[in-house]
């Protein structure tokens, strides 16, 4: 019989050996740096504010889209308009009768603590006037910036002169309020001035919500409506999406199993797939209290419903290229907790 068969038998042997050799080494080599991790959980970028989602507070058709997904807003600047057909005319109307009731009030004089009261209300009818006045000049500066662009030190005059308006505002009704404790009751004329004064409020309101404002400053991230098409606050799409990108933190969706060894204000490191061999680094600033099912596939799984999870949002440090939806891993590092 051939000694062939038998040599390759060994030597195959003593292949399979030298590689499980070198394999055991590897991870052997590789153990210390897998120690410093305590567990790995997948997660998604967002900003640390969230992310809004506009609706319109009333069904219009949209007249004008003033921004487009990138651009920068800040908190009370007008987004989208929409047709406001007869509210117009219905707010002149009102403001006409307030001029009218005004001026049958006026032919009849009073004095004391009434002609104080008098004198304060119109302070805050006007504060309120003047309010509305720089709004509209603060809306009219910052669609033309966008338009033509350019410094926006204009801009920048409008909306301290708008916030000057409003702690004036805001001082004339906290006088009209001391002063109406005391007040005798209002006159014929006056209360009619009321009403007219109440219904010029409401074609007010019902006006301007005909404009979608930024409730914060931040990023427009999605625009999905145009000039013509119908929207309401029912519709399933947001007419608008913005967030605050100034902060950007990671949700990660942690394994219940190791809940226990991660800690809030925990330093981690943060991975993303779009940045091959970087790191960003986060720490740990909440962990919700609920286990729930997982909505994301964790690392090497590939049933979802096999993992209940705890909610663990994660502040970024330093988020470099980062970008609110994108997918990223987070590593825990052991014993590491910074005190801030």
């Amino acid at each position: 019989m051939s000694k062939r068969p038998t040599v390759l038998v060994a030597i195959s042997g003593l292949v399979i050996a030298t590689g499980a050799l070198m394999t055991a080494r590897a991870v052997m080599a590789a153990a210390p740096e897998d120690k410093q991790w305590q567990a790995v959980a997948p997660g998604r970028v967002e900003a640390c504010s969230g992310q809004i989602k506009l609706a319109t507070a009333v069904t219009g058709v949209v007249d004008k889209v003033l921004v487009k997904a990138n651009d920068k807003v800040f908190a009370g600047e007008p987004l989208i308009l929409l047709a406001d057909g007869e509210l117009g005319a219905r707010l002149a109307a009102a403001e006409t009768q307030v001029a009218l009731r005004k001026r049958a009030r006026d032919e009849r004089s009073v004095a004391g603590s009434a002609n104080t009261r008098r004198k304060a209300r119109d302070a805050v009818a006007d504060a309120e006037q003047s309010v509305y006045g720089v709004r509209a000049i603060v809306d009219r500066v910052a669609a033309e910036l966008r338009v033509k662009g350019g410094p926006d030190d204009g801009l920048t005059t409008a909306r301290s002169a708008l916030a000057r308006a409003r702690a004036e505002l805001a001082r004339r009704q906290e006088e009209l309020r001391e002063i109406e404790e005391d007040s005798p009751l209002p006159t014929m004329l006056e209360g009619q001035l009321s009403i007219a004064r109440s219904e010029y409020a409401v074609a007010r309101s019902a006006l301007d919500k005909m404009t979608v404002r930024a409730p914060i400053d931040g990023t427009v991230l999605q625009v999905n409506v145009r000039a013509g098409e119908l929207v309401s606050s029912g519709s399933p799409q947001p007419p608008l999406q913005l967030a605050d990108l100034s902060a950007l933190c990671v949700r990660a969706e942690l394994d219940e199993r190791d809940l226990g060894s991660v800690k809030v204000k925990q330093t981690v490191s943060v991975r993303a797939a779009a940045f091959p061999g970087r790191e960003f680094e986060g720490i740990v600033s909440s962990i919700a209290p609920l286990v729930e099912p997982g909505r994301l596939e964790p690392p090497g799984s590939r049933n979802q419903t096999d993992v209940d999870v705890v909610q663990v949002i994660v502040g970024l440090t330093g988020s470099g290229e980062l970008t609110a939806g994108m997918k990223a891993d987070v590593y825990f590092r052991f014993g590491k907790i910074v005190d801030r």
